[in-house]
């Protein structure tokens, strides 16, 4: 399965790429995020593998392994995220529109190895678009309202 997300964000590019490369932002744009720990490589470069650890609405957790493939800043940064009966690539690409608007946009594949997520899939991918959509507007309305001063924590917090 297959599909694009796109939103524009009303802020400058270089402004979205900070705030969007800071793992230490991820919880602030991702609230169902309950942990990010590194496994190996260097974070945030090509190869390196991180466990992200999710808790969703029903007290569920997920874990799933995120492998960079590809960090070409500030206009792309693609990786390849894992977990049980579900392997998914997330290709994202930044365009700067004006000098204070990005449009991000999200080339998303699905592959499902557990019979039931597949049948899933099928009967509902709009549900897999509408988790993405989500995430990005999170992330959306946590940039554009992102203070310098709260920039300024976010730095201190690292």
């Amino acid at each position: 399965m297959k599909y694009n997300c796109t939103i524009d964000i009303h802020l400058p590019r270089e402004r979205v790429i900070t705030l969007f490369d800071d793992p230490a932002n991820l919880k602030r744009w991702q609230p169902t995020l309950r942990s990010f720990e590194k496994l190996d490589g260097v974070p945030g470069t090509v190869g390196a593998r991180s466990k992200l650890t999710y808790k969703n609405e029903r007290g569920r957790e997920m874990v799933m392994t995120e492998t960079i493939t590809v960090r070409a800043l500030p206009d792309r940064f693609a990786g390849t995220y894992t977990m049980d009966g579900v392997w998914n690539t997330v290709d994202n690409r930044f365009t700067a529109v004006s000098t204070d608007q990005t449009r991000w946009d999200a080339e998303v594949e699905f592959k499902f190895t557990n019979p039931m997520l597949t049948l899933l899939g099928w009967v509902i991918p709009g549900m897999f678009k509408k988790q993405t959509q989500k995430f990005m507007k999170q992330f959306k309305d946590f940039a554009e309202n992102q203070t310098d001063e709260g920039l300024e924590r976010t730095r201190m917090d690292r």
